[in-house]
C-alpha cells in the first residue's frame, strides 16, 4: 500500500519547529553569543538547551528529505524543481528584506551599548538604517567582527534546503531505489551504530576545520551532515522497515541519548570556556555528541511511529500548515520583544513567560494575516490554495 501522508512525521516536524522556537527564546537568556541578550543572561538553563541542540536541526533536515520524496514522486522533474523553488524562495526573500532587518537593527542597538565599541557603532550608526542594510554599507563592526547585510539569519535553514533540493535532482533515480545493502547496514543494532559512525567521522574530521558557520559558502561540515541526512530521509521515506526498526529500538536509543546528554553536560561543566581539555577527551566528546544526535533522532522517530502514526485531526492539520509561518517570523518577535522587555526589569519568572507568550501570539497573528490574504500566502510559506 502506498502511503501518501505520514501523520507521525507531521507531528515530529511540528514538535521540532516548536522546540526550535523555544530554543531561540532560551538563547536570549544564556551566556552563548546571540543577536540580542538579556542583561541577566547566565548558564542556568544551558543544560536544558543542550538537551535538543545536538539533534533538532538534523532531524528537521531528515524530515525535509522525507517530505521532498513524497512531493517528487508525484510530479515530473521540471514541475518538482519549479514547485519547490516557488515554495522556498518567496519566504526567504521576505525574510532577508523585511523580517530580518529588525533583528539586525536591534543587534546594532545593543552593540552600541558597549563602551568599547568602535566609532562606527556610535554617531549615525542607525541613520538610514534600512538603506544601509540593503546596500551592505552599514559598517557595523565591533570587537567581534562586522555585521554583514543583507542576511538571512535564522532562515539559513531555508537557504540550505534550496541548495540541497537542486543538488538532489541528478540523484533522484538512484535514491528512489534504496540498495539492499543499505537495509543490511541498518539491521539490528547497526541501525544505531552505522549512522552514528558516519556522523562521528564528520564531527571528528570536518568540524574542527570548518566549525558551524551557517554561511553557505564555507559551511562544509554542516553541508556534509545536513545534506547527508536530507538524502537519507529521501531514500528511506517509503521504506517501512526503517520506521519499524526505529520503533523497535526506541527505548535503547532514548537511554543512549539521555546518557550522552548527561556526559555532554558534565563535560561542559568540567571544561568551561577558557579551560582546554585534553585533545583525546575532546575527540571522544565529539563522538558522544554524534551518538546523542542520532539516538535522539531514532527515539523520536520510533516513539512517533508507535503513538502518532494514525493521529490525524484538525489540530494536526492546523499546525502542519501554521508551523512554517511561525518559524519564519518567530526570531524577529523574540529579538524585538526581548530587547524591550529587558528594559522593564521585570522579575525573570514574569519576563520569560511573557517573552514566550508574546512570541506565540505574534506567530499566530502573522499566520492568521497570511492565510487570509491570497497575495501574501506564498510569501508567508503557505500554499497558494486555501486548505
Amino acid at each position: 500500500m502506498t502511503v501518501e501522508r505520514r501523520f507521525d512525521l507531521d507531528w515530529l516536524r511540528i514538535a521540532a519547529f516548536g522546540l526550535l522556537i523555544l530554543y531561540h527564546c532560551g538563547m536570549f537568556y544564556v551566556s552563548w553569543d546571540w543577536h540580542v541578550k538579556s542583561s541577566r543572561a547566565s548558564e542556568a538553563i544551558e543544560p536544558l538547551m543542550m538537551l535538543t541542540s545536538p539533534w533538532r536541526l538534523t532531524l528537521l533536515f531528515l524530515l525535509s528529505g522525507v517530505a521532498t520524496r513524497f512531493i517528487a514522486d508525484k510530479v515530473t522533474i521540471p514541475a518538482f524543481i519549479g514547485g519547490r523553488m516557488a515554495r522556498l524562495w518567496p519566504p526567504l526573500l521576505l525574510a532577508v528584506f523585511v523580517i530580518v532587518p529588525p533583528q539586525a537593527y536591534y543587534e546594532v542597538v545593543e552593540a552600541m551599548k558597549v563602551m568599547a565599541a568602535p566609532t562606527s557603532l556610535h554617531a549615525g550608526a542607525l541613520d538610514n538604517f534600512y538603506l544601509k542594510y540593503v546596500t551592505a554599507s552599514g559598517n557595523w563592526c565591533d570587537a567581534d567582527g562586522c555585521l554583514t547585510t543583507p542576511t538571512y539569519n535564522h532562515m539559513w535553514f531555508v537557504a540550505y534546503l534550496i541548495l540541497y533540493t537542486l543538488a538532489l535532482v541528478p540523484l533522484l533515480p538512484l535514491l528512489r531505489r534504496v540498495p539492499a545493502g543499505v537495509r543490511v547496514l541498518l539491521a539490528g543494532p547497526l541501525l544505531i551504530v552505522t549512522p552514528w559512525l558516519a556522523m562521528a567521522v564528520l564531527r571528528l574530521t570536518l568540524f574542527p576545520v570548518f566549525g558551524e558557520t551557517h554561511d553557505f559558502r564555507n559551511d562544509w561540515y554542516l553541508h556534509a551532515l545536513y545534506f547527508g541526512v536530507f538524502l537519507f530521509g529521501f531514500a528511506v521515506a517509503k521504506a517501512d522497515w526503517f520506521f519499524e526498526r526505529c520503533m523497535r529500538w526506541r527505548w535503547v536509543a532514548l537511554v543512549l541519548a539521555l546518557a550522552s546528554w548527561v556526559a555532554i553536560v558534565a563535560y561542559t561543566r568540567l571544561h568551561p570556556e577558557g579551560v582546554t581539555p585534553p585533545e583525546e577527551l575532546r575527540a571522544a566528546m565529539r563522538a558522544v555528541r554524534a551518538l546523542d544526535a542520532w539516538c535522539a533522532i531514532v527515539a523520536a522517530i520510533g516513539f512517533a511511529h508507535r503513538h502518532l502514526k494514525h493521529a490525524d485531526g484538525p489540530v494536526r492539520r492546523l499546525l502542519t500548515q501554521a508551523i512554517f509561518p511561525f518559524y519564519l517570523i518567530h526570531q524577529t518577535i523574540i529579538v524585538v520583544a526581548g530587547h524591550h522587555l529587558d528594559a522593564l526589569r521585570w522579575p525573570l519568572w514574569i519576563e520569560a513567560p511573557t517573552l514566550i507568550a508574546t512570541t506565540i501570539a505574534g506567530c499566530w497573528l502573522f499566520y492568521e494575516v497570511g492565510k487570509r490574504i491570497a497575495f501574501l500566502r506564498p510569501w508567508f510559506g503557505l500554499s497558494s490554495a486555501r486548505g
